[in-house]
């Protein structure tokens, strides 16, 4: 059984009355939406684009706009057409124009065609440089050396041997593009493609300068200074302005776009603006409070603990964090967790000492309740034993 096919005013989502302009509009995003070139591999989404060209095509025409306003579907039936789907045929309905309109930029025709043999940009360069956690926070200066191009002191850039000049490329007649015309479902189609003979300059060279072998650039070291600003952080990069590769046809240079790669410290971690840490308290500060030592970006700070801290309590240390890329006045913060350490080795008068608070306070260790000299026991000896023998 055949599959029925959908109104066409239904697939397009317009009204019957719709004109011209609306039918352009909703067949564009429809196609748009549905293009193959933008749904590689998606038969459904390719069914759908089928659908509304089809739609489309007759929509757009008045004589078989009309014919299908009066007989619907069977107007293109059982010998109304061949070719296309359901006989109708798309090659009469001009798809062609209708492509070149809609889709002039993803094909390439008509105006939206954009020699490539004028002023292009340079390429841009990349490069990485490893700096420390403190160089990130603070900001330094760094060296690199790199093999970068400059034009070409024998031929001047044109690639071609002193006392010659390049030529203008047959295939492409200077253009630097080669269009490529092909029969399709939808009708000739153009394909606009870099020309394979001069590489899209649009010149070709007959005798190559020596010097550049007709590239028309000479490679060489250089050390360039990288600046690397205060607050940067892992991965993200510096651009140094026309650094990069040089234009082509008096284009200007692309830029230099170097990487940083922040090593980790051993102690601070950074989250944006805020620095994380640790810091260690002994089991006498945390009870009794005091002043304790803590390791900053800028150095080592002293902080007033409150008596009773208890491990994982956090602090936070105002304006100690990582200074703003836009305005390195503005720092963040540091969070510091404060850990009270247990002692490993304690000698014998400590151990007795903290038996002796043990049991002053909780008794955590089991220890029986000491009695006053007074309500203990005499021990009795022999005596005292005999004695008691003879009373009983």
């Amino acid at each position: 059984m055949a599959e029925t096919k959908r109104d066409y005013y239904e697939v397009l989502g317009v009204d019957k009355n719709a004109d011209e302009a609306a039918l352009k509009k909703a067949y564009r995003q429809l196609a748009k939406k549905y293009h193959p070139d933008m749904n590689p591999g998606d038969a459904e989404a390719e069914k759908k684009f089928k659908e509304a060209s089809e739609a489309y095509a007759v929509l757009s025409d008045p004589d078989k706009r009309r014919q299908y306003d009066q007989f619907g579907h069977a107007a293109f039936e059982q010998g109304g057409g061949a070719g296309g789907f359901g006989g109708f045929d798309f090659n009469s309905a001009d798809m062609g124009d209708i492509f070149g309109d809609i889709f002039g930029d993803l094909f390439g025709g008509g105006s939206r065609r954009r020699a490539s043999n004028g002023p292009m940009r340079g390429a841009n360069l990349r490069a990485s440089v490893r700096i420390t956690f403190q160089e990130a926070v603070f900001g330094c200066e760094k060296q690199l050396e790199l093999s970068l191009k400059d034009e070409c002191t024998t031929c001047h850039g044109t690639g071609a041997k002193p006392g010659t000049s390049p030529e203008t490329c047959p295939k492409c007649g200077g253009r630097g593009q080669v269009v490529m015309t092909q029969q399709s479902l939808f009708g000739m189609v153009q394909n606009v493609t870099t020309c394979p003979d001069c590489g899209g300059t649009g010149k070709i060279i007959r005798e190559k300068c020596t010097a550049c072998s007709g590239t028309g650039y000479t490679s060489s070291r250089k050390t360039i200074k990288v600046t690397i600003p205060a607050g940067i952080d892992d991965g993200q990069s510096v651009r140094i302005a026309g650094r990069g590769e040089p234009g082509r046809n008096g284009g200007p240079r692309g830029d230099l776009l170097v990487e940083v790669v922040v090593q980790r410290h051993p102690i601070f971690q950074r989250q944006d603006m805020n620095i994380f840490s640790t810091a260690p308290i002994t089991f006498a500060q945390a009870a009794l409070g005091g002043d304790v030592k803590i390791s900053t970006i800028d150095g080592d700070v002293l902080y007033n603990v409150k008596p009773g801290t208890q491990t994982d309590t956090k602090i936070r240390l105002k304006g100690k964090g990582v200074p703003s890329l836009r305005n390195k006045a503005v720092r963040g913060d540091q969070y510091v967790t404060l850990v009270v350490q247990v002692p490993t080795k304690l000698s014998g008068e400590a151990k007795e000492a903290l038996r002796a608070f043990d049991a002053a306070t909780d008794r955590s260790l089991g220890q029986p309740e000491s009695k006053p000299e007074a309500e203990k026991p005499k021990k009795k000896g022999f005596m005292d034993k005999l004695k008691e023998t003879f009373e009983d």
